[in-house]
């Protein structure tokens, strides 16, 4: 049985808009698009999501509150529980440190982008919810 693997992600919301990052060539996934975060390491859900988007992104961000998660098995052995937050911005300044590129998307033009599949749901609730 694959272990599951916790994935902490944020999506980060900004005058009205979302941030999405695609996943560089190099990546497992590669050219994806997903709400940024990371493993959770020997830490909280929300230390692993501030710590991820710090270094994913370069910015610190202020955890509003967490959404439900989705489980999903990627083909070969990955399982993996992706748990989202709604978080907003507290410094401004975005540096791609692993993604290809980053963009500000308003919520009806998150579904045109070609996202991971583990994301799907999570977007999908997202967009139900707060559209």
């Amino acid at each position: 049985i694959p272990l599951m693997i916790k994935v902490a992600c944020a999506i980060i919301e900004h005058e009205g808009k979302v941030l999405c990052a695609q996943r560089s060539s190099k990546m497992h996934l590669p050219n994806k698009w997903e709400f940024p975060g990371g493993k959770v390491k020997e830490e909280t859900l929300e230390e692993c999501l501030t710590r991820e988007i710090k270094e994913e992104l370069g910015v610190e961000i202020i955890i509003l509150e967490q959404l439900p998660s989705n489980e999903h098995s990627y083909p070969g052995s990955k399982k993996i529980q992706l748990i989202p937050f709604r978080c907003s911005l507290q410094t401004f300044k975005i540096m791609l440190l692993e993604h290809s590129q980053a963009g500000w998307f308003p919520i009806e033009k998150l579904k045109s982008l070609d996202w991971a599949e583990a994301d799907i749901p999570i977007v999908n609730y997202y967009i139900n919810k707060y559209k």
